[in-house]
């Protein structure tokens, strides 16, 4: 058996707030979240494992349960424990020790709960008055019960393996380890097959795996961005804007010298930005699909989902580009073959968790890639309402030396032309947050040397673009590119700080075997 000992002081949280108040603010915070049906889905698809194997079920207290694997707390938590833990994966939850002044709590905390709850009673009669309000009850007795008090995901994952071994985890695991310690518990005991290879896969195009496709689509975007970004420093306009606009790059530069490049900034940003696309569904399809990984496939199809939609802001604009059409009937097809079933057969090869401050570096650096993200995906959503309304922020103004009306005045179809660069690119940006944000709060896993690399190529190629184009035309205002720089300094901190995490070495053994026990 594992040493479960824990030391209260390595963990930051107990140590600003006390390790009871650190505990429940943990579990407030999640259970304000998760009482919520919006609110539970959320945590749920950031921290849950939504398919456990079947070979983790049993029953706890006389309760049968889907995981065996559950928090065990106090009264006084009960409350919160029971509305955080379903969105985390938890089986159950234990409240222990319950005497009979803890009726009224239990009562209310069990009230509509959508996880079993099971008691620990002091005496036979607070047992009797709380029976048909909860789902079993746990002896001091049962052997079958291990107390969890270390996070090491890799320790209750093998604790698991014995068919009728059941974990109960304190609160301070939570705060030690994170919300997401169920999911990879669930996911460290999960049986598993080696990833597939070259010649696992048919040529006919109807048998193909969902990740090909995925894959296709990855390098469809990325070559899309690339054309993009070819026109932009070649012709900058091609026929169909030069109609459109009823002018040329010449006739633009003589309106305004600054017009030609305020262009060109907008167009090789959407350009890296696609790219940084096409690189994330790459690493997705390739790191995570082909091995298996639901979380995988719901990443792409999230992201897509808020991509592809965009191609609709035309309705708003009045400009339909041809080529962008085009790219999004190409490649749509492949989004859909590419998420349309969920990966069925698991086949990564678990890896132990690694020594401890590695890890601790490696949670700071996830916070700073979700933060980044949820900013990304900030900025997205204004730069698509301001180029579907406004269309120019005070400094795009200011560096072209001009204001609206002279610009509508140059041609009625100029605005809504610069309107559609605009936002298409907020749409693009909005596309790429949601997929660096779920591959960030998902795919943190030690020796997922994917997801190090597909983060810093991603960011590389949205993030550099935009720096050099804007030092190209001289647009180098600080508080337009302040974002630019905060997001370079946070990505580059954060990928820094979980390398060693990320890219530890595999471990040599083989992966165990997917039996008849394992369910999806």
């Amino acid at each position: 058996m594992p040493d479960w000992t824990y030391h209260p002081l390595r963990r930051p949280a107990a140590a600003l707030l006390g390790e009871r108040r650190s505990q429940r603010t943990a579990l407030r915070l999640l259970a304000s979240v998760g009482a919520r049906p919006a609110g539970a889905r959320l945590v749920a698809r950031a921290f849950g494992h939504r398919h456990p194997p079947r070979h983790l079920a049993g029953e706890v207290g006389g309760a049968p349960v889907t995981v065996r694997l559950g928090l065990s707390v106090p009264p006084a938590l009960a409350h919160e424990a029971v509305r955080a833990m379903a969105p985390l994966g938890a089986g159950f939850v234990e409240v222990t020790p319950v005497a009979a002044a803890d009726v009224p709590t239990v009562r209310e905390a069990a009230a509509g709960r959508s996880i079993p709850v099971v008691v620990g009673a002091c005496d036979a009669e607070t047992a009797t008055g709380l029976e048909p309000y909860v789902d079993g009850f746990t002896g001091a007795d049962d052997h079958r019960l291990i107390r969890v008090t270390d996070p090491s995901v890799t320790a209750a994952a093998a604790a698991l393996e014995e068919p009728a071994a059941v974990l109960l985890a304190r609160p301070g695991v939570l705060v030690a380890a994170g919300p997401g310690w169920f999911a990879r518990v669930t996911e460290a005991a999960t049986p598993t097959l080696p990833a597939p290879g070259p010649r696992d896969i048919g040529r006919d195009p109807r048998r193909w795996p969902a990740w090909w496709w995925a894959l296709l689509l990855g390098l469809g975007m990325t070559v899309a961005g690339l054309c993009a970004a070819a026109i932009t420093l070649g012709p900058v306009l091609l026929w169909y804007d030069r109609a459109y606009l009823g002018m040329t790059p010449g006739d633009l530069h003589a309106v305004n010298h600054h017009l030609v490049h305020f262009l060109q900034h907008d167009r090789i940003t959407m350009a890296g930005t696609m790219v940084a696309i096409g690189v994330l569904y790459a690493g997705l399809a390739a790191g995570g699909i082909r091995r298996g990984r639901p979380w995988a496939r719901e990443a792409l199809l999230l992201s897509g989902a808020i991509g592809f939609p965009t191609l609709f802001y035309f309705l708003a604009t009045g400009f339909v580009e041809p080529l962008h059409t085009a790219a999004a009937v190409v490649l749509f097809p492949m989004f859909v073959a590419a998420v349309r079933r969920s990966p069925r057969t698991p086949r990564w090869r678990p890896v132990p968790e690694g020594p401890e401050p590695e890890r601790r570096r490696a949670l700071t650096g996830q916070l700073l890639l979700i933060v980044t993200a949820v900013g990304l995906f900030a900025g997205g959503a204004v730069i698509s309402v301001v180029g579907l309304t406004g269309v120019f922020v005070p400094t795009d103004l200011a560096f072209l030396d001009t204001d609206v009306q002279t610009l509508r005045a140059v041609s009625p179809r100029l605005v809504p032309f610069i309107a559609h660069d605009r936002a298409g690119f907020g749409g693009a940006l909005m596309s790429a947050a949601v997929a660096i944000l779920l591959l960030s709060a998902w795919g943190w896993r030690r020796g997922e040397a994917w997801v190090f690399w597909t983060l810093a190529a991603a960011a590389a190629a949205g993030f550099l673009p935009a720096v050099v184009v804007h030092g190209a035309i001289h647009y180098t205002d600080a508080v337009h590119l302040a974002p630019v720089w905060l997001g370079i300094a946070m990505t580059t901190t954060g990928l820094l700080l979980a390398r060693p995490y990320l890219c530890a070495a595999a471990p040599t053994q083989p992966a165990r075997t997917v039996d008849a026990a394992v369910g999806r």
